[in-house]
């Protein structure tokens, strides 16, 4: 939009807004405030509104979530439209998390694509299948650095790495809203969960966080500033308390930060009932804490009604202000013009257009490459992947064809019914040619009373009326008549995913004992491992001969996984989230601190910082991936060893495609800064690239580096880079990597920064 353009849209719409908030009573400005859960709608929380459409004839009710469909839709929006005193159309909402009926892979397994276009593709996907069913608003996407698998959400995430999340929310934030709201493959985004709940102590779900503001702005923070400088239109916050201070009423966050230093305008909407939350956290009670929510800078509260029920008091004792309730109100109302709906606010109700979207040829076919690129082939001992077409294949596994748990966590719009397993994929993949030999083997789990757990929904972890005994001789026999054992095996879609965290990560006890009956056959064992987290998996890396990490896929689970295990897609997915060895060595990720003592590589030292029982390194690390073919490095070479201030240096790799196979390599650059005023990390991402070779094909692949990639967030508060030695590391993963040194200084003082500032600037966008 020109900027002569955009100014007059500015002035209509303020206009606009301005003549509402003179006409509005008290009350309905607070309703528009008010974002209800209907009964009939998805369920993603414990609680949801009475009499939603009396209040919204009356103007109550600023949005709905989780209820879609034109049809629907069009009958609850002529209430609000036709119904109400001043026609303030209804803003739609709901959880498209990874795709909306076309469901795509879980949010984790995209990011191990390490593919940007990719990944906003995925996103505009979602958004044209959301807005063709009358929604205009996604709670997504989910952009916590989470370092803790215990944690059941850290499936919606973009894994540990805070570079690589500030890249994916960037990516996802343009997949959803593109550059006009108020076209009908667009959606507003809403970047969630502010602040820190990936970090919730023990990993469980809705637990307190104590952090440093350090630590908070260094690692925390920066996903969240990259979705506000893309336009993001929402912010959700979280559930837990900061530092003391619950997330819904956190000043410091949401006023200061947010809105002052980054000059963020847009809505912030509270999770589901997060206010009403806040009590029990021991802050208040609903009247008092509402009040404080939305003095703290919250605009809309999801589905407590905390302010349509207590704010008006709240006001007449002078707890809260008129203006403070005006602004949050004019937020909304301009979030709802720039989508379109005060243009039309029928315009996104169209059948046919939902009929042409939704679940198209086109996106499934999207939806598919997707699986395969999420793929992470993490062991292949004689090169027992690619399968031949013509082979005789024992399928076996809860998981191999099964459609109820391949949608993964957080997919409210997808139907199983529509979904592809690994058996059928197989036999659309590998044709007339294969034989295959199918055995469940095992299920999910035998424990009776974790599968009431995850049923839920609707059930998703049957447990067989056959003996455990039975069904694994059923296996074990197809697997003696077999060239190859596929083991589809990993979590139910429950098992990952809000208020699904695990003490034990490993597989089910039933499928571990199947497991180990194959594996005792000799047959080359193949495991296919569905998951919304990282799991531990020692005993697998020994004993199977190849481990595909697939985690959920999605509609197109099975199409997408046959395309790798056949190598009609070489594998490139590289891990976005460490593998520990155990449990105990959470959290374990690749960017951790030096310590005064570190230990030896490989070897137990008495006295360093080392286990007795394990070693410190994960089993996989960040950035691990392998692939059908076979990439060399050259060594690191940089076009300079000593640079000053903002002069660029060029680090460069050759990269020899020396295999039999086409495939893609995601080159890793990391950044290690040996002395600082601030212990640093021992390496931390700055830089990838992905790129194609044909076999024998060799290219040479440059970084460009400068001092913005340096810097960090010091013990002030200030960020800023240092001069003195810098280490760049260039390679597979982030334990793979060569390196070489380049000495960076500054012109104005060519030594370390002694001191910086104690109180740093506000900025209306600096980093963290």
């Amino acid at each position: 939009m020109a900027e002569g353009a955009a100014r007059n849209t500015d002035r209509k719409m303020k206009s606009l807004i301005d003549g509402l908030l003179r006409r509005m009573t008290l009350e309905e400005k607070l309703g528009q405030l008010n974002l209800v859960a209907d009964a009939g709608g998805a369920v993603t929380g414990a609680a949801v509104n009475k009499d939603a459409g009396k209040k919204i004839s009356q103007g109550m009710v600023g949005g709905m979530l989780n209820v879609w469909s034109p049809d629907k839709l069009r009958g609850i929006q002529e209430l609000a439209v036709e119904k109400s005193r001043l026609h303030i159309p209804l803003l739609f909402s709901a959880d498209v998390i990874h795709g909306h009926k076309t469901v795509f892979p879980i949010p984790l397994a995209l990011s191990c694509t390490w593919d940007m276009k990719l990944i906003e593709k995925s996103a505009h996907i979602a958004a044209t299948e959301a807005a063709a069913d009358g929604l205009k608003w996604t709670f997504s996407p989910m952009v916590d650095v989470s370092r803790d698998p215990r944690w059941g959400r850290v499936a919606e995430g973009g894994g540990e790495d805070t570079y690589l999340n500030v890249h994916i929310a960037a990516a996802m934030v343009k997949g959803y809203q593109g550059k006009d709201l108020s076209r009908t493959d667009t959606v507003m985004a809403c970047a969630k969960h502010f602040a820190l709940y990936g970090a919730a102590e023990a990993g469980r779900d809705y637990n307190t966080v104590d952090m440093s503001p350090q630590k908070m702005r260094e690692v925390y923070l920066p996903p969240f500033e990259a979705a506000v400088k893309a336009g993001v239109g929402s912010l959700m916050t979280a559930f837990n308390d900061v530092n003391g201070v619950p997330a819904s009423m956190h000043k410091g966050l949401l006023k200061d930060i947010l809105r002052k230093e980054w000059g963020f305008g847009g809505i912030v909407v509270t999770d589901y009932t997060a206010i009403n939350e806040m009590t029990a956290h021991g802050v208040g009670d609903l009247k008092t804490v509402s009040a404080l929510a939305l003095k703290a800078g919250v605009d809309m509260d999801m589905v407590g009604e905390g302010f349509l029920t207590t704010l008006k008091q709240s006001l007449a004792e002078g707890k809260v202000t008129q203006r403070e309730i005006n602004r949050a109100c004019r937020r909304i109302l301009e979030a709802k013009y720039k989508l379109g709906l005060f243009d039309d606010p029928y315009q996104f109700f169209s059948k046919q257009r939902a009929e042409k979207k939704i679940l198209s040829a086109a996106h499934r076919q999207a939806a598919r490459e997707a699986v395969a690129r999420s793929c992470v082939l993490l062991k292949n001992k004689d090169n027992v992947l690619p399968l031949k077409k013509n082979a005789t294949i024992a399928l076996v596994g809860p998981l191999a064809d099964d459609k109820k748990n391949m949608l993964g966590t957080w997919a409210v719009g997808g139907d199983p019914e529509k979904a592809i397993p690994v058996a059928e994929g197989i036999k659309n993949v590998a044709g007339d040619g294969a034989t295959i030999l199918y055995a469940k083997g095992a299920n999910i789990t035998d424990d009776a009373e974790l599968a009431k757990k995850l049923n839920v929904f609707g059930e998703t972890a049957t447990i067989d009326a056959r003996p455990p005994a039975q069904m694994i001789a059923e296996a074990v026999a197809a697997a003696e008549k077999s060239d190859v054992i596929v083991a589809v095996v990993g979590e139910a879609k429950e098992m990952s995913g809000e208020c699904s965290g695990r003490t034990d990560i490993s597989l089910p006890k039933s499928q571990c004992k199947l497991l180990k009956a194959l594996a005792a056959t000799g047959k080359p064992l193949v495991l296919v491992v569905m998951s919304g987290r990282p799991l531990t998996m020692e005993w697998e890396d020994k004993h199977a001969s190849s481990i595909l990490m697939s985690w959920f896929g999605g509609t197109e689970t099975g199409n997408g996984i046959a395309d790798v295990l056949f190598g009609d897609y070489n594998p490139a997915g590289k891990l976005t989230a460490s593998f520990p060895r155990n449990v105990g060595q959470i959290p374990v990720y690749y960017a951790h601190k030096k310590t005064g003592r570190p230990a030896p590589a490989d070897a137990f030292k008495k006295f360093t910082s080392c286990y007795l029982d394990a070693p410190n390194t994960p089993l996989y690390p960040f950035g691990y991936g392998l692939s059908y073919t076979r990439f060399d490095y050259s060594p690191v070479q940089l076009s300079n060893t000593e640079l000053r201030d903002n002069e660029t240096l060029k680090a460069s790799v050759t990269l020899t495609n020396t295999g039999k196979r086409a495939g893609a390599e995601v080159i890793q650059l990391y950044i290690e800064d040996p002395v600082a005023s601030s212990t640093r990390p021992v390496k931390e991402l700055k830089g990838f690239k992905k790129v194609f070779l044909q076999p024998g094909e060799k290219k040479k692949v440059s970084f460009e580096i400068t001092s913005e990639d340096l810097k960090f967030t010091n013990a002030d508060l200030v960020r800023d880079w240092e001069a003195g030695e810098f280490v760049v590391h260039i390679g597979t993963s982030s334990a793979a990597t060569q390196s070489s040194a380049v000495q960076w200084r500054r012109s104005e003082n060519p030594r370390r920064l002694a001191a910086s500032p104690k109180t740093p600037p506000a900025r209306k966008h600096g980093a963290p």
